[in-house]
């Protein structure tokens, strides 16, 4: 196989992405998530729940419902479809941490489950930790220089 014939190759393996359509996905994906998000919240707080104790109530299903999808193999569908829109709120989240419980289980509760179920979600908690802390040193900075009120 000549470099032309391998270039076409992988030009004809290769998938094209059509970016206009994968934003709009993740955003429908996303929109509809969200809007599942504050019809939970809503409904709590008609039931006469504080707004502090409706949010809780909403993460809490949310990730109740994205761990069960994930259980039945229906979140990878949805994650494969809206892309983004699917895996950047709480619910991709819980899917990426169900999703390595589900997948090292064969290898027993702490050697499997206990020590791999972090694999995707840990550098999501590890640099989440970290920016906020590098930011809260620079607002602290800044309040010390009284560049911030």
């Amino acid at each position: 196989m000549n470099k032309k014939q391998y270039e076409q190759y992988v030009k004809e393996i290769t998938p094209v992405h059509n970016l206009g359509l994968n934003m709009c996905r993740a955003f429908l994906t996303g929109g509809l998530i969200c809007t599942l998000g504050q019809f939970i919240l809503n409904t709590a707080q008609n039931y006469g729940l504080d707004q502090e104790t409706a949010g809780s109530w909403c993460s809490l299903i949310l990730i109740l419902l994205s761990v069960l999808l994930t259980g039945l193999n229906l979140y990878s569908k949805i994650g494969k479809f809206g892309g983004a829109g699917g895996l950047v709120p709480i619910t991709g989240f819980a899917n990426s941490v169900a999703a390595s419980a589900i997948e090292y289980k064969a290898e027993g509760q702490v050697f499997g489950i206990g020590c791999k179920i972090f694999t995707i979600a840990g550098p999501v908690i590890l640099y989440g930790i970290l920016s906020s802390w590098g930011l809260g040193v620079i607002y602290y900075i800044l309040k010390i220089l009284e560049v911030i009120g």
